[in-house]
């Protein structure tokens, strides 16, 4: 048999490529925001503005400068890395934190405020890394979410209203999508694997 290439389905690369894929997005609008007049950044979450919904999907791509898309860009990697290879739900878990924290912020943020940026999904890969082993009962992704709690603990400042001018609403509801899609998807892999289990007597 030979080798997996680093672009096959069951390569880490392959299960982490769409991270790369978004930070990509998120760098290109960026660039894209700089040089031509579109202040791309007006399309963010317009907290209750029945006409800005779509800032729920658009918000973390788009960024207030260079300096805090760098802030997100290493962070996303890294972590959204970590929830492809040890859950396998990276395409569910990304989508679930943009709409559904996305959601909350334009629910509860200030009015006449735009959040933007990628932080809330930041947020919410923290979140659901630190519950999904325990969640799924799967010892390596319980271990993996130990060491995120370790390193990025520092991150629940970020989730109070502290800091002038940072959506700690969008990282607070992106930890709580984050944590509670990890709870469900944890708790169903591991009912479906102990559903395929044989037992005997």
């Amino acid at each position: 048999m030979s080798p997996a290439t680093p672009t096959a389905p069951g390569s880490w690369r392959y299960r982490a490529l769409p991270v790369f894929v978004f930070v990509g997005l998120m760098w290109i609008s960026e660039v894209v925001d700089l040089i031509l007049p579109l202040d791309l950044d007006a399309f963010g979450i317009r907290p209750r503005e029945l006409d800005h919904l779509s800032g729920i999907v658009l918000a973390p791509f788009l960024h207030l400068g260079f300096g805090h898309l760098v802030a997100n860009t290493t962070t996303l990697l890294v972590l959204g890395s970590l929830v492809a290879l040890s859950t396998g739900h990276l395409w569910l878990a990304t989508a679930g934190i943009i709409v559904l924290g996305g959601l909350g912020t334009w629910l509860t943020g200030a009015s006449n405020s735009v959040h933007i940026g990628a932080s809330g999904v930041v947020y919410g890969y923290a979140a659901f890394l630190t519950v999904y082993g325990f969640a799924a009962r799967r010892l390596g992704s319980a271990l993996v979410g130990l060491v995120v709690m370790a390193l990025y603990w520092s991150l629940l400042w970020g989730v109070l209203p502290f800091h002038t001018g940072v959506s700690w609403q969008g990282h607070l509801f992106g930890a709580l999508a984050g944590a509670g899609l990890a709870w469900w998807l944890g708790r169903r892999d591991r009912q479906e694997r102990l559903g395929s289990r044989h037992f005997v007597g």
